[in-house]
C-alpha cells in the first residue's frame, strides 16, 4: 500500500532541513546505524537470525570506528512495508544514522529506497532478493543474494540430471516471480517443459490445492521458491498430499529448506536438491569459526543464510565507515563498492557497478550428518553475477 507522498515527502524534507541547522557534535558522539527488520510476524525469524549476526560481528570485531561507538538501533517492523518507510524516516532525521539496513522483504525495501535516495543514506540490503532493489536507489548496496542467482543455477543443474518436464510453485510476489521467470526461461532454453507455473499469496498460503494439482500433473520435478519461514509447513503438506512417494522431485532455492527450520521438517526433506549461496554445513574454516560463534552467543541455534547476510552486511558497513574515516553519505558509499572478502559462505565481492553481491551459489542436498539433517553442498557454480541486471 502507498501512503500519503505529500506529507511524507514534506516530512522528511523539513526533518533534514532542521537536522543540517543542528550543531554538529551532538552527531559525533555515535555512528548510529538503523536496523529496521520484521522482529514479529511471519518472518520473525529473518529478524531474530540477521539481528544475532550482527551483534555477532560486533561483538567479534569490535564497534568502535575513528574513535566513535557504532550504535546499532534496531526497529521492528512486522514486515510492513507503510511502517518500514515511516521507521527509516525517523531514523534518518531523528536518529540522524550515517546507515540503513536489514530489510526482510522487497517490499520493505522498496518502500525505503526513495528515503535513501533523497537524504543520500546509504542502505545496506540483508535479505530481501528481488533483482530489481538494487536499481530503485543509487545507495542501495545487497549482501543477500538474488532469486535469479539461484534460480538459474538449479535450472542448469535439472537440466543437466535428465529433468525435462517441472512445474513451478513460487509465492506471488516480486521474488516469487523472479524465481519462477529465471528458472523457467533457462529451464525452456535448456530444452525442458514448463506445463504449468502456479503461485501462492505471500500471507498465510494453503498448498493443498496447488500441490493436489501438483500430483495431477505428474512432473518429474516441482521447482518451489517461498520466503524463508514458511518452508516448514510447505514440506508437511507435500508429505501430506504423497507427492514424495509419487515419483515427483522436488527442486528448489536454498529459503525452502533455510537451515533455521530444516530440524523441524523430518525426513520427507531428504533428498531435496536446492540452490543457494549459504549452508550451515559449509566446509570453509571460516564458516565453522561463524557458526560455533553463533551457536554459543544464541543458546545452540544455527544460522541460516539470513544471519550470513546479516553478518556480511555490518562487515561492509565497518569497513566502508573505517575507509571513510566516520563519514557518512557519498564518503561512505563509494568505500562500500568494490569490498572483495571471504565471507563464511565464500568469496563474495560488493560490484562496484551494480552494488549487488557476486558470489558462488551451490547445488546442495538435503542429507543427514551426526544425526541432523543439513544442506549438504555437492556442486558449485563460481562468482555469479545477478543473471536479472543487463551489464
Amino acid at each position: 500500500m502507498q501512503g500519503p507522498r505529500f506529507p511524507f515527502r514534506a516530512a522528511l524534507a523539513a526533518g533534514l532541513a532542521v537536522a543540517a541547522l543542528l550543531p554538529a557534535a551532538r552527531a559525533q558522539d555515535t555512528l548510529k546505524i538503523g536496523l529496521v527488520l520484521p522482529m514479529t510476524g511471519q518472518q520473525a525469524t529473518t529478524g531474530r537470525q540477521i539481528d544475532a549476526a550482527v551483534k555477532l560481528y560486533l561483538a567479534q570485531n569490535g564497534a568502535t570506528v575513528a574513535g566513535r561507538k557504532i550504535e546499532v538501533v534496531l526497529k521492528d517492523d512486522a514486515s510492513n512495508p507503510d511502517q518500514t518507510r515511516r521507521l527509516a524516516q525517523e531514523l534518518v532525521v531523528n536518529d540522524k544514522v550515517v546507515a540503513l539496513a536489514g530489510f526482510g522483504i522487497t517490499p520493505s525495501a522498496m518502500a525505503t529506497a526513495p528515503i535513501a535516495t533523497q537524504s543520500k543514506t546509504p542502505m545496506v540490503v540483508m535479505a530481501a532478493a528481488t533483482s530489481a532493489i538494487t536499481q530503485a536507489s543509487p545507495f542501495v548496496v545487497r549482501t543477500s543474494f538474488t532469486l535469479p542467482q539461484a534460480s538459474v543455477s538449479i535450472a542448469e543443474w535439472a537440466a543437466k540430471n535428465g529433468i525435462k518436464k517441472a512445474v513451478t510453485l513460487v509465492s506471488d510476489y516480486a521474488p516469487g516471480i523472479d524465481a519462477e521467470r529465471y528458472f523457467v526461461d533457462r529451464f525452456l532454453l535448456n530444452g525442458g517443459t514448463v506445463p504449468e507455473k502456479l503461485r501462492t499469496p505471500l500471507r498465510a498460503p494453503d498448498f493443498a490445492p496447488v500441490l493436489q494439482k501438483v500430483r495431477d500433473l505428474a512432473p518429474q520435478a516441482l521447482f518451489v521458491f517461498l520466503p524463508s519461514g514458511q518452508g516448514a509447513a510447505f514440506m508437511k503438506q507435500f508429505a501430506e498430499r504423497g507427492l514424495d512417494k509419487a515419483g515427483v522431485r522436488l527442486i528448489a532455492t536454498g529459503d525452502v529448506t533455510d537451515d533455521d527450520q530444516l530440524a523441524d521438517m523430518g525426513d520427507v526433506a531428504l533428498g531435496v536438491v536446492t540452490s543457494h549461496h549459504y549452508s550451515a554445513a559449509h566446509k570453509s574454516p571460516a564458516n565453522q569459526k561463524f557458526v560455533e560463534a553463533f551457536r554459543k552467543a544464541n543458546n545452540g541455534l544455527r544460522p541460516n543464510f539470513m544471519a550470513v547476510g546479516g553478518y556480511d552486511g555490518m562487515r561492509v558497513i565497518v569497513e566502508g565507515l573505517k575507509a571513510s574515516k566516520g563519514a557518512g553519505g557519498e564518503a561512505l558509499l563509494a568505500a562500500m563498492k568494490g569490498q572483495i572478502f571471504e565471507s563464511p559462505r565464500g568469496p563474495v565481492l560488493i560490484d562496484a557497478q551494480t552494488r549487488d553481491i557476486v558470489q558462488d551459489i551451490y547445488i546442495r542436498k538435503v542429507e543427514k550428518v551426526d544425526g541432523q539433517l543439513y544442506n549438504v553442498e555437492f556442486d558449485v557454480q563460481k562468482g555469479v553475477k545477478d543473471p536479472g541486471k543487463a551489464r
